[in-house]
């Protein structure tokens, strides 16, 4: 289990119901903290743009407290957009920028028909041949905001899902599965509206260029992460609420700071149709 896997797991579930959300032209807001043993570590903050038949969502990840103190600078910024269609959201690109110490990359991805893929490096990635992601593997997978409109239009199947992303250097899986539900006052999220859904994730790795060895990545793969999904609006959507993970140095511990939403203005409007 590691940080990585929970900015996944609210930047990947951090994503606006489609089928609903296209009839209205609206932001949606919300802000994450994710904390190991008790020291604060991570913030992920989240904003998707509505209006007709088009979506613009971004996510921006970052360290704070202790964890930035102590460890190296990590930045990361995620882009998606696309429109809408009858079965459901329809990417059109997505766009990943990264930040590790003194390292920058970024990834533009642009969806086709078919699931294919057209990719923009910046640098230039050169994967060793055992690192390269088949064509196969990089069909229909999708960079993690594009992914997470799928499981979002999912609402109360959100926990029912396999979702195949891709940052550019790494074709991974991410599975989901229901284990139960909760009322809010035994979650502990009060504002919910309705039961949540309590669900575990496993990752399972695919294909690219992984920092661990592979024996390691096998035993993280059977250490699920725990994640409430509730809804805070008057849609099927189902947003991350609360993330729980057990390590062998502490508890991640994950949870919902602000959700908000308002109408859009003339010009995001305009902005959005450029």
């Amino acid at each position: 289990m590691s940080f990585r896997r929970a900015l996944f797991a609210f930047a990947l579930s951090a994503a606006a119901p489609a089928a609903v959300l296209a009839q209205d032209a609206r932001q949606v807001e919300a802000g994450y903290e994710i904390n190991f043993a008790g020291f604060t570590g991570f913030r992920v903050d989240f904003k998707a743009h509505f209006d007709g038949a088009n979506y613009d969502v971004e996510s921006h990840a970052f360290k704070e407290g202790v964890l930035r103190a102590v460890t190296m600078h990590y930045d990361g910024r995620n882009r998606a957009w696309g429109g809408f269609a009858p079965q459901g959201a329809r990417p059109a690109g997505g766009s990943l920028s990264i930040v590790v110490s003194d390292k920058t990359r970024s990834w533009l991805a642009q969806y086709g028909a078919g699931g294919t893929l057209q990719e923009t490096f910046n640098p230039e990635w050169k994967p060793a041949p055992e690192q390269v992601i088949p064509d196969d593997k990089r069909l229909g997978s999708l960079d993690p905001l594009s992914a997470a409109m799928t499981v979002g239009m999912a609402g109360d199947a959100a926990c029912d899902k396999t979702v195949p992303s891709n940052d550019g250097k790494r074709r991974i899986d991410i599975l989901f599965r229901k284990i139960g539900t909760e009322s809010p006052a035994q979650a502990g999220i009060p504002n919910a509206q309705g039961d949540l859904l309590v669900c575990e994730l496993y990752t399972k790795r695919v294909a690219g260029e992984f920092d661990d060895a592979p024996k390691e990545a096998e035993t993280k793969r059977e250490e699920p992460m725990k994640i409430w999904l509730a809804r805070f609006d008057q849609t099927p959507f189902r947003y991350p609420a609360k993330l729980e993970a057990q390590t062998g140095f502490g508890t991640i511990r994950g949870k919902l700071l602000y959700f908000r939403e308002r109408p859009l203005t003339d010009q995001e409007k305009i902005a959005m149709r450029r």
